[in-house]
């Protein structure tokens, strides 16, 4: 498993060197001065298109050692449609309303090669099933579709996907605790699985996850030479995504190892509504950019990012059900507290 998880690792790294060369070469940059952005942190001109070496190390590292099932397939493929649709966005920054329909459509191609939610624990016992309302299908073969699971597998890899991707600001930020999240969540799936892939498959894709991320992390640390760009940002909340769902109790885990980005982006979502603004629409106010304000630095906010996400991932590993939620529910009412003071702050 680490053999996997270094080979990844060196995979991405190795990548992202020709990635940084061609995108200065391509200009697919970013310029502060020829393109505003009104959620940016970075200074100067500073490459993007990160999710081209990520998803290369994923996918030649995934076509090694894991057996090419057809969610395994599925997974690939998908993930190669949200890279291409990152690479539209980091040349061109297109509409966010074309982007959320793109992550919709990718979503449910994804669900279609087999992922679902067939049933999702109860934090006060037992299991709530999905899976009981489906529908025949006579198309290339006798097969089903849960409505319900394959609904609510689309609405939380759509979530997912942006929620991780809003917290991408500061240099060095993502990277980190995607990686610690897959890892926990590869850990966490030796538990029990309920797909076609086996419980083994699951394990070695979150490293293989794991590493590709960590191996970006060295070109995306402070000072950054090369940014996520949307594909690196909304492939790292797709995966995760995804590895929450394929094994048994993991989308409680994810919601806790993910706390701080998750309420981050419900506060985004809250905020933007009572200022009568798009929640689609960019702008400064993340979690990110608070501690910015407070005099925190780049470096600081990306390790206490990395932090947070290994103290709450070892506490995933024996918390259970309720205590999950409690412990997610301690941690929205200290960071809404945090960002009040900081807001009052503001205003003194």
């Amino acid at each position: 498993m680490l053999l996997i998880f270094f080979i990844s690792l060196v995979l991405s790294f190795a990548f992202t060197i020709p990635t940084i060369y061609l995108a200065k070469k391509t200009n697919l940059v970013t310029d502060r001065k020829k393109r505003f952005h009104p959620a940016h942190t970075h200074q100067g001109i500073i490459p993007r298109g990160g999710g081209i070496p990520i998803y290369l190390a994923i996918l030649l590292t995934s076509m090694l050692f894991l057996p090419q099932t057809k969610i395994i397939i599925g997974i690939l493929f998908a993930s190669f449609l949200l890279v291409v649709l990152g690479l539209f966005d980091d040349r061109g920054d297109i509409s966010p309303y074309w982007r959320f329909l793109g992550n919709i459509l990718i979503s449910a191609i994804v669900i279609a090669f087999g992922l679902g939610i067939p049933y999702i624990s109860n934090p006060f016992g037992g299991i709530i099933r999905l899976d009981t309302w489906q529908l025949p299908v006579n198309l290339f073969g006798t097969h089903s579709i849960w409505i319900l699971a394959d609904i609510l597998a689309i609405i939380w890899l759509t979530w997912t996907t942006n929620m991780v991707n809003w917290s991408k600001g500061v240099d060095g930020q993502l990277p980190g605790f995607v990686a610690i999240t897959a890892i926990f969540l590869g850990l966490l799936s030796q538990r029990f699985t309920v797909h076609d892939i086996n419980i083994q498959s699951v394990t070695i894709f979150s490293f293989i996850v794991a590493g590709a991320y960590l191996g970006f992390l060295p070109f995306n640390f402070y000072p950054q030479k090369i940014m996520p760009g949307y594909g690196g940002g909304a492939l790292a909340g797709f995966l995760l995504g995804i590895l929450s769902i394929l094994s048994f109790g993991k989308i409680g885990t994810a919601v806790l190892v993910l706390s701080v980005p998750m309420i981050d982006a419900i506060y985004t979502i809250l905020r933007r509504f009572k200022q009568r603004k798009s929640i689609f629409k960019a702008d400064w106010g993340h979690f990110h950019h608070r501690l910015m304000e407070i005099g925190w630095g780049k470096r600081r906010i990306a390790i206490f990012y990395w932090l947070i996400s290994l103290i709450l991932g070892v506490s995933s590993l024996f918390l259970k059900g309720i205590e999950k939620l409690v412990a997610f529910a301690t941690i929205a009412l200290v960071l809404l507290i945090f960002i009040v003071i900081i807001n009052r702050m503001k205003k003194i």
